[in-house]
């Protein structure tokens, strides 16, 4: 921890400057305390060829995107950079090229500016972007239980304060939106697969062929069977019959959703039960999901949980996640020093 002593916080306003560069999304964003003033992010295109992310192209994308980036959520924002009270910035986990960009630029900004540096966990953002002001169910209260769904993490965590959270559960192979993308790409979809599994399966019939459930231990979760399965359906159904991808498309989506739904209820189900917290509060990419997203409003209805499902700007990776962590890290003066390096492996930790 820096040894910077800001002024008092407690009657200004804190002007927060985000940067979050984990994967192949660049995005900075402004925050006048918990309120979001511009949240801007450049998606790279390229590694739609490639069907996935390459993390060499990531890292250069990030370098060309960076100032643009920054630039513009700063105009958006309409604040001069000599207002900015600090710079918040994804340490990881993620990939560390990607990640290189991000913490480089915002140590020399921080450096140029003479503002203190905040380092923010990943995945710790994406459970408190539900405090980001004007959320459409409000923000959960303490203690809560939070499944963070992405592409790179499935974790069910138990969150008793802003920076006091344990991992209750998480995936021992595969993350649920790497086992979306993975069926997509089976199913001869371009990437990133998800969004159209989850645009075709609301046309279809989700019980038109069940898929095994994996039988992981605990609060656990495993998606590469799962993956495995689908493949195995399709090679065999397709040597029947060519065209049977084409002509059931909607059909398979539809069943390859109910089935992670289900994996995911059932553990949150099981979480609930062990520990008598039913505030349910999700995140991360693959919270953007209808059917998820109706699974949980369902279950609110049904079980009397209260549920927090974030705006959909706020579930994929963006800045103003990392923004409202940098607001309440700077409230305690909890800055970091120029010596601070990218952790591509940083695990959610109670501290």
């Amino acid at each position: 921890m820096s040894t910077f002593i800001p002024n008092s916080v407690k009657n200004e306003t804190i002007y927060i400057l985000a940067i979050e560069s984990s994967c192949d999304d660049t995005s900075a964003a402004v925050l006048s305390n918990k309120k979001v003033l511009s949240n801007v992010t450049a998606t790279q295109k390229i590694h739609e060829e490639y069907g996935g992310v390459v993390p060499e192209l990531a890292s250069r994308a990030h370098q060309q995107n960076i100032v643009p980036v920054v630039h513009q959520a700063l105009n958006k924002a309409n604040i001069d950079k000599k207002l900015v009270s600090a710079i918040a910035f994804t340490r990881g986990p993620g990939l560390m090229g990607s990640l290189l960009v991000g913490t480089s630029f915002a140590k020399s900004l921080s450096l140029g500016l003479n503002v203190p540096l905040i380092e923010v966990n990943h995945m710790q953002a994406h459970i408190l972007a539900h405090f980001i002001e004007g959320q459409p169910d409000g923000t959960p209260e303490f203690p809560f239980l939070a499944m963070t769904i992405s592409g790179g993490h499935t974790q069910i965590v138990l969150v008793r304060d802003y920076f006091d959270m344990e991992i209750l559960g998480e995936t021992l192979d595969d993350a649920v939106g790497e086992a979306y993308d993975k069926s997509a790409k089976i199913l001869g979809l371009p990437y990133p697969g998800g969004p159209l599994v989850d645009k075709y399966a609301q046309e279809g019939n989700p019980k038109a062929f069940p898929f095994p459930k994996p039988k992981v231990g605990d609060l656990n979760f495993s998606f590469s069977g799962l993956k495995t399965n689908i493949l195995y359906f399709v090679q065999r159904e397709t040597a029947k019959n060519p065209d049977f991808v084409q002509e059931n498309l909607k059909d398979i989506c539809a069943s390859i959703q109910k089935t992670i739904i289900i994996i995911l209820m059932d553990k949150l189900k099981k979480a609930v039960e062990q520990t008598g917290i039913t505030q349910i509060a999700i995140g991360g990419g693959v919270s953007a999901n209808s059917g998820i997203r109706n699974a949980l409003k369902i279950a609110e209805k049904n079980r009397g949980w209260k549920t927090y499902i974030p705006k959909f700007e706020y579930c994929t990776d963006n800045a103003a996640m990392i923004g409202i962590v940098g607001h309440l890290k700077y409230q305690q003066h909890n800055f970091v020093k120029q010596d601070v390096s990218a952790k591509p492996r940083y695990v959610l930790s109670s501290k």
